[in-house]
């Protein structure tokens, strides 16, 4: 699947892993900022029981 996707990016593989690297942190910056805060109200780990 990776190679399929590597395969589907445009240039050289300096430009490809560019692209990669910038898709990846845009999803880290969306994940953190955007989905993290939106969630956190609604998990509390506080609850978390080992037995």
């Amino acid at each position: 699947m990776y190679a399929a996707l590597w395969r589907l990016l445009p240039g050289p593989w300096w430009l490809r892993l560019l692209i990669v690297l910038v898709v990846v942190a845009a999803i880290l910056y969306g994940l953190f900022f955007y989905v993290f805060p939106w969630v956190s109200p609604f998990v509390t780990p506080g609850e978390v029981d080992l037995e």
